[in-house]
């Protein structure tokens, strides 16, 4: 398939609208507090009975930073107290010993990634500690065997750290850039070095890390198609595998940090989409593959052979070649997958060390599946990893008629067929090179719980 995607902005325009990113589904709003741990374990059995038991992927949520980045969303604790740490990571490594009771000794672990805040907040020795607790209680193959991430805020590391982390086992990492500009950096407060950024890739480049990735983000205040085109230039230059470029999406009401950004210094929606096209414009010409969403990667990246070979899939870190994996998230916030089970960890560190003090899986609201949240989900997996739906096998799978089923879904996509976005035919339905950028507007006719929601709960589209 080429993936060569096109910019319509006369499309864009029509159909930028609110929704979920997708990186489940149902998304994280359909998640329900009747949810129980009972519900959790009987779900964890499940899987472990299963004749051909999945591999396990491991996230770690590290909350901690130093300062505040204006334009962040995640669930963070801002404190320069590095001694803060100690006692969560205590928490965690209790949440861990209680996970990995959990599963059976033939669970692999093919799978780790560290996610914050900011993981590297954490001494050489802290994460060492965890890493130790991790293969304590985990199945974990040698490290070469392991996809094994880390997210780095480039200004809490050095040669030395990155050289620690390579020796930890890490063969995967990605710095949180944003941008290159000064005046974008100290509008949003996160002001770092190209020099140093620049020194941090060749560092790891020479210490053999398998994937390299750089996050940016557009949209943020004082980014113009002009600053943005150097940032670009200067992130290519940097030949990074993986390129990943976020929407800023502006939601103060919801993020009380992003309360600090001067909302007259915010780019135009025009100038956005600019901006956007710019990215596509550069990034394909300088080889990199459009995977889907926010980010590119080389023809080389297992990304684009997964993507190739039909086996791409998306979880809560985005696009992944894990399909099959149960993900076990551990830490304040982190949702897990297991086989139809979504749950998601208490929110505050004060309950999670409540729930670990009486010995308890810390989880406090999740949902388990239905058979058609199952099919749903599948649909909207097809779409958003591979920009096409084999009807014909779905429905041998599923024992449905698709037309009938989704009747309102196709009635809906219809008139996105008309505009050019998709092909719609009996046996295949196919997302254009012009459709692709609104591949999440496409996915959310098949999504049942929107009618009930309130979409600006969610980010807009582009």
């Amino acid at each position: 398939m080429d993936n060569k995607i096109v910019c319509n902005k006369d499309l864009i325009r029509r159909y930028d609208t609110f929704g979920p990113r997708y990186t489940s589904y149902p998304t994280a709003v359909q998640f329900g507090t009747d949810f129980s741990i009972d519900d959790y374990l009987g779900g964890v059995k499940h899987s472990n009975e299963d004749p051909i038991p999945s591999p396990l992927s491991l996230y770690l949520h590290i909350p901690f930073c130093d300062t505040i980045c204006y334009y962040c969303g995640c669930s963070k604790v801002i404190t320069k107290d590095k001694s803060k740490a100690a006692p969560y990571i205590k928490l965690l490594k209790r949440e861990i010993e209680l996970q990995g009771a959990l599963f059976a000794e033939d669970r692999l672990v093919s799978q780790i990634h560290w996610g914050g805040g900011t993981p590297t907040f954490l001494s050489d020795k802290e994460i060492y500690e965890i890493i130790e607790c991790i293969r304590e209680n985990f199945n974990v193959p040698a490290d070469n065997e392991v996809e094994f991430g880390i997210e780095v805020d480039p200004r809490t590391v050095d040669q030395q750290r990155l050289k620690n982390l390579s020796n930890l086992g890490f063969n995967r990492i990605s710095f949180g850039v944003q941008d290159f500009d000064d005046k974008v950096q100290e509008s949003v407060n996160r002001v770092q070095s190209t020099q140093q950024i620049k020194q941090h890739i060749e560092d790891s480049r020479e210490l053999n890390f398998r994937s390299i990735n750089i996050d940016l983000m557009y949209g943020l205040p004082n980014q113009t198609v002009q600053s943005f085109s150097r940032t670009l230039d200067t992130t290519i230059e940097l030949d990074p595998n993986r390129i990943a470029i976020y929407n800023y999406a502006h939601l103060p009401e919801m993020f009380k940090p992003q309360r600090r950004i001067n909302e007259e210094e915010l780019p135009s929606a025009e100038e956005k989409l600019n901006i956007l096209q710019l990215c596509i414009d550069k990034l394909q010409h300088a080889g990199y593959v459009y995977i889907g969403m926010d980010h590119f990667a080389k023809a080389s990246d297992s990304l684009v052979k997964a993507q190739q070979e039909g086996s791409l899939h998306r979880n809560f870190q985005g696009y992944s070649t894990h399909a099959d994996c149960d993900m076990i998230a551990m830490g304040i916030t982190a949702i897990s997958r297991v086989g139809d089970n979504y749950s998601q960890n208490v929110r505050t560190i004060d309950e999670y060390e409540k729930l670990l003090g009486q010995n308890k899986i810390p989880i406090f609201r999740g949902i388990e599946l239905e058979a058609d949240d199952v099919l749903r989900r599948e649909i909207i997996n097809q779409l958003m990893c591979h920009n096409q739906l084999d009807i014909e096998k779905i429905e041998k799978e599923w024992g449905i008629d698709f037309k009938s089923y989704f009747k309102s879904s196709l009635d809906n996509l219809q008139k996105m067929a008309d505009d050019g976005l998709l092909e719609i035919k009996k046996t295949k339905l196919t997302i254009t090179t012009s459709g692709r950028l609104l591949t999440r507007s496409i996915c959310m006719q098949f999504d049942r719980y929107l009618e009930q929601e309130n979409n600006n709960r969610f980010s807009k589209v582009i």
